[in-house]
């Protein structure tokens, strides 16, 4: 599994000009799904994305959890992060998981960071969704459970 997290101001995905979800301050989480990829991937995840401290403390130093500042998560589904631009003018999404799969890992993946308290809004999955944040820092972290 492939996380990219964007500290965010303020967030919100719409689907038909109509917003289906909306944080205040914490992190949107785009999350990508490839083949093999287990719940032990979505529980490592989940750990490493709601304790990695990258917001400030009053010394303005990154020294804080979205846990400790009691943050929320956006959460969307996104096969993209396993776009292949190797070749060719076209992506290849061959290494992004079949739907099924896909779909029941990312339901397992929310549930996870329900399960912590963490308060969580989400898109649909593979819906057509316009998101939209103010990234503050800008904050961007790529993580890849394959990397641990």
């Amino acid at each position: 599994m492939k996380v990219v997290i964007q500290r965010a101001e303020n967030a919100n995905v719409t689907v038909n000009k109509e917003i289906i979800g909306q944080i205040d301050y914490g992190l949107v989480v785009l999350v990508g799904i490839t083949h093999g990829d287990t719940e032990e991937d979505a529980k490592y995840l989940v750990n490493k994305i709601i304790n990695l401290r990258i917001f400030e403390d009053d010394a303005n130093k990154m020294n804080l959890s979205l846990k400790e500042i009691g943050g929320s998560i956006l959460s969307i589904s996104q096969f993209t992060l396993y776009g292949d631009t190797r070749k060719g003018r076209r992506p290849n999404f061959m290494s992004a998981a079949r739907p099924e799969q896909a779909n029941r890992l990312y339901e397992q993946f929310n549930s996870y960071i329900s399960a912590e308290g963490i308060p969580l809004e989400t898109g649909i999955f593979g819906g057509m969704m316009n998101v939209q944040l103010t990234n503050v820092g800008p904050v961007t972290l790529i993580i890849d459970s394959a990397e641990k």
